[in-house]
């Protein structure tokens, strides 16, 4: 097995570890939470894989830019939400029903939404693009849908050992993660950082600060839903962005490095705005036992 095998099967085997100790902190209610609430599901879709399909496709037509760039923000744009993000929303203090049954169900979403959006793009650019269902299902399956099933059924089956399990094996899958993309984000970070001087740093930017606020916008009138939303349409899944590129562009190889990349810089632009939510989240938990005591008294 060569190097690049064993970090692809390193970064797909923390993936399915972090979701399935999610389906261990998950209720059947939580993953039905949307299903419930199919208003809520397609604000969510619209303002993930619509308002900023339009950004990316904007970009692309208005700026010239490095083909790299123009293919990774429309691959970004179409795709679902990353499996590690649900954590970092619940800790910003979104609410993890919302978290864990959009990352469920914009994923089985994605399956139908990722080859017809490809297919408009590629009609608005007057090319031959295309992306299979089956090429969107495998890495959708495989570090999403059946992790995080497994994971509640071992704990509808086992609740007692689902709760022991869960802290570990999610510590494991961050640093199995970390140690993973080390070696990807050093020898990628050459490539892109010979690209800072045509925008791709600045749009990568652009698009996680738009997400933020299209989300936040979008996300309802509950405080703790619109930290989740914004969050997930400023971040997305790179293994279903990187398959939909290395299908129609199989000669950009840099463009795979504009999305691992993503990852790090949204990372960082998220910053100020978790700060700002988790702030928010805590007054108002602090808020409420006061109003319960006062209604109390009355």
């Amino acid at each position: 097995m060569t190097l690049q095998q064993l970090i692809t099967l390193g970064i797909t085997a923390s993936l399915v570890a972090m979701v399935f100790s999610l389906g261990l902190k998950t209720a059947t209610g939580d993953l039905l939470y949307l299903v419930r609430r199919p208003v809520k599901l397609v604000r969510s879709i619209f303002a993930m894989n619509v308002v900023m399909l339009i950004f990316a496709v904007a970009v692309a037509l208005l700026f010239e830019l490095a083909i790299e760039i123009k293919i990774a923000l429309i691959a970004l744009a179409v795709s679902p939400v990353p499996p590690i993000l649900p954590g970092k929303q619940t800790k910003a203090g979104g609410t993890q029903s919302y978290a864990l049954s959009l990352l469920v169900l914009a994923s089985i979403a994605a399956i139908a939404l990722v080859p017809v959006s490809i297919e408009i793009v590629g009609r608005i650019f007057h090319a031959e693009f295309h992306m299979p269902v089956a090429r969107v299902l495998q890495p959708v399956l495989v570090t999403v849908i059946a992790p995080v099933v497994l994971g509640v059924a071992v704990r509808w089956l086992l609740p007692t050992t689902a709760e022991r399990m869960a802290h570990p094996i999610s510590v494991f899958a961050i640093v199995l993660l970390v140690v993973a993309c080390i070696p990807v984000v050093i020898t990628s970070g050459m490539t892109f950082w010979t690209q800072v001087g045509d925008g791709v740093v600045v749009f990568l930017i652009l698009f996680t600060a738009l997400g933020l606020a299209v989300g936040h916008l979008l996300g309802g009138p509950e405080a703790d839903n619109r930290t989740v939303l914004a969050l997930a349409t400023g971040t997305r899944h790179p293994g279903v962005a990187m398959a939909i590129a290395s299908l129609n562009f199989p000669d950009a190889k840099a463009a795979a490095s504009v999305m691992l990349w993503h990852l790090v810089i949204g990372a960082i632009v998220s910053i100020p705005y978790v700060r700002w939510r988790r702030a928010q989240h805590a007054k108002i938990a602090a808020t409420e036992p006061d109003l319960q005591k006062n209604g109390n008294s009355q």
